[in-house]
């Protein structure tokens, strides 16, 4: 069936987006336009629900809710990735900023300590 090559891809794409590197201004643009389109696709089902049922024929599926329910899944499954990457990354900032937070503060505590032996500095 047409459906089950789609899904594999949509998967497969997923998985890539999963193990690329991180995301970036590109990243944020390809997401907000797979939104817009996702809104457009929304409007357009709602304006005409038969639509959907003949789109789910034409991929080899019986009814338009199943297509439907096969797409929130692949969404859900992108945004649970999506959603994981930018925790990763911000947990690496959030571990460097800390660092370079502890090297601050004993840079200063050695300057202190420093100038607090020479008294004449």
């Amino acid at each position: 069936m047409l459906i089950q090559i789609i899904l594999i891809v949509a998967l497969v794409a997923i998985a890539f987006y999963l193990i690329r590197a991180t995301p970036s201004a590109r990243h944020l643009a390809v997401r907000r336009m797979l939104v817009f389109l996702a809104v457009i696709g929304g409007i357009v089902v709602i304006l005409s629900p038969g639509l959907l049922t003949s789109v789910a024929n034409a991929v080899g599926i019986g009814r338009g809710t199943d297509l439907l329910l096969y797409g929130f899944i692949v969404a859900f499954l992108l945004y649970v990735v999506t959603d994981f990457k930018r925790s990763t990354q911000l947990s690496r900032a959030n571990t460097q900023l800390a660092r370079k937070l502890t090297l601050a503060e004993a840079h200063l505590q050695d300057e202190i300590s420093r100038r607090g032996s020479h008294p004449d500095d």
